[in-house]
């Protein structure tokens, strides 16, 4: 019998890969860290875009990128940009009713991405700078301020529609495909 593989076993055929990916996106759920999974989008998941692929690329690329890895239809109630308050949050991830009982975080994810020529740096330079180097780029500052904003106003949308919710809010900001700043939105 024919089996379709899951997304990520086709995104990252190798076992021991697909299975650090799954890790990095459990810290995020199960341990409310973002970084591990940022950083293996980063290095493995960007690795298979080219130069030809900015042409199209944008916050949904990203989302794509990071929803291969984090999507969990049995623990969640997964939804991409849901309605809230005449505004739509990027990605949403509430756990089940029947899942309540275990030790697992809600998740509200923003999503951002700058393009190298907004940047007006090259991929070489990006990679080049320390994490602490980019944050204080003025593009990533105003993307990681606007993300955190609105994922805190989402919060408040989604803890008026959901009961107990024990929600990790997150911003996740692409450079190009070169690298990914993020910070949790306390």
């Amino acid at each position: 019998m024919f089996r379709h593989p899951g997304k990520s076993s086709m995104m990252l055929p190798e076992p021991v890969l697909r299975d650090k990916g799954r890790l990095a996106a459990e810290k995020v759920y199960q341990d409310g860290e973002i970084e591990p999974l940022c950083r293996f989008v980063q290095e493995h998941l960007f690795a298979v875009f080219k130069n030809r692929d900015y042409a199209q690329a944008n916050e949904l690329t990203v989302k794509t990128a990071f929803l291969a890895l984090l999507y969990n239809d049995i623990l969640y109630i997964m939804d991409s940009e849901p309605e809230l308050e005449r505004r739509y949050a990027d990605l949403t991830m509430i756990i089940r009713p029947d899942m309540r009982h275990g030790k697992i975080f809600d998740v509200l994810i923003e999503f951002k991405f700058l393009s190298l020529k907004a940047l007006n740096l090259s991929g070489e330079a990006l990679r080049s700078l320390s994490p602490k180097e980019l944050e204080t780029l003025p593009l990533v500052q105003h993307a990681l301020a606007e993300g955190r904003t609105q994922s805190l106003d989402y919060g408040q949308g989604l803890a008026t529609r959901y009961r107990n919710l024990r929600l990790k809010k997150f911003v996740v900001v692409a450079l190009g495909f070169e690298r990914i700043c993020f910070l949790n939105a306390i």
